[in-house]
């Protein structure tokens, strides 16, 4: 890069999108992986908090001096305690014990206030649940009306789909000049899924979009089983209904692929050793999903993953 920087801000976006031919050099079809980790911290959430924050500013929702609060299980609370301390907003990030205390660290590096709240007594770390997620809720709720803060709401804001679909899904089009059959995308708060997915049929009549769900819970996948809630697939597969998979989005999602706890960290480990992409659990997960389908119905078409977070935020953690 050859231009001088004003601040991390402008680093945040136009990741890079690299061919996995490493993994699928033996078989037909690509993978394309958009390493959305590329991101000051370590995570597509970057430009959802750039993109909910910039947004907000223009709508007259947060002036100076007006305090931002969120639920996060880390990944938007860094990317949010970044944005907010370059910008000159105080940030207190709320999170579930549960969740990797690495994000925590991070968080706190960048200035934000980390509240941390503990899991239902039968939970288990590192296996964050809907409840477990709702106990979170109400502290941020009660936390935002006592300070009177910006509540970011990443599961109902629509900035978080704005953010796929302006900026992750235009830069893959600018990346590449071949055509893409197929979007696979774990799905935390799905606004990444809808945003991307929304902008692909577009550009790319046919293209077929699967959401990524834990075995475990397969709220979307198998709604009549929809299995236990717990898993290892951190930022995700809550076993909640998903605010952004409105009626009419769903029409444009033409299915759900359910990846295993083994079947993410094998697939995890592989991006590391064959392409030293050093990824969280959810882009194992994404790639998981890609070969199921490389070895199946879309035997040599090209496939489009995210690879959402990085693998140094799950350092002690099973993962690695």
């Amino acid at each position: 890069m050859d231009l001088l920087l004003r601040s991390m801000l402008e680093l945040i976006g136009n990741t890079p999108l690299l061919a996995l031919d490493n993994i699928t050099g033996n078989q037909e079809g690509r993978v394309f992986a958009k390493l959305e980790y590329w991101a000051p911290g370590l995570s597509k959430k970057d430009r959802v908090a750039l993109q909910v924050i910039e947004d907000a500013e223009k709508s007259g929702k947060l002036k100076p001096g007006k305090p931002v609060v969120e639920l996060t299980s880390g990944n938007m609370g860094t990317g949010l305690a970044i944005v907010c301390r370059l910008k000159g907003y105080r940030f207190i990030a709320v999170m579930s014990r549960g969740n990797s205390i690495e994000r925590a660290k991070m968080m706190k590096a960048f200035g934000a206030e980390v509240v941390l709240v503990d899991q239902l007594p039968d939970s288990v770390p590192g296996q964050v649940s809907g409840k477990d997620l709702e106990l979170v809720e109400i502290e941020a709720q009660r936390i935002t009306k006592e300070l009177d803060a910006f509540r970011v709401d990443q599961f109902y804001n629509p900035s978080t789909y704005r953010a796929g679909e302006i900026g992750i899904a235009e830069e893959v089009i600018r990346q590449t000049n071949e055509r893409i059959d197929v979007f696979v995308d774990y799905m935390g708060t799905g606004g990444s899924f809808v945003g991307v997915t929304t902008a692909l049929k577009k550009k790319f009549p046919g293209i077929k979009c699967f959401g990524v769900e834990p075995e475990n819970a397969r709220r979307y996948s198998n709604p009549q089983d929809i299995g236990s809630g717990k898993h290892m697939i951190q930022g995700g597969g809550y076993n909640m209904e998903l605010p952004f998979l409105t009626e009419d989005r769903l029409k444009l999602i033409d299915g759900f692929i359910t990846v295993s706890d083994e079947e993410a960290i094998n697939a995890t480990r592989r991006l590391a050793y064959e392409e030293c992409i050093f990824p969280g659990f959810s882009g194992g997960a994404n790639l998981a999903a890609a070969l199921k389908l490389l070895n199946g119905d879309f035997r040599g078409k090209k496939i489009l993953i995210l690879i959402p977070d990085s693998g140094t935020k799950y350092l002690s953690t099973d993962l690695w």
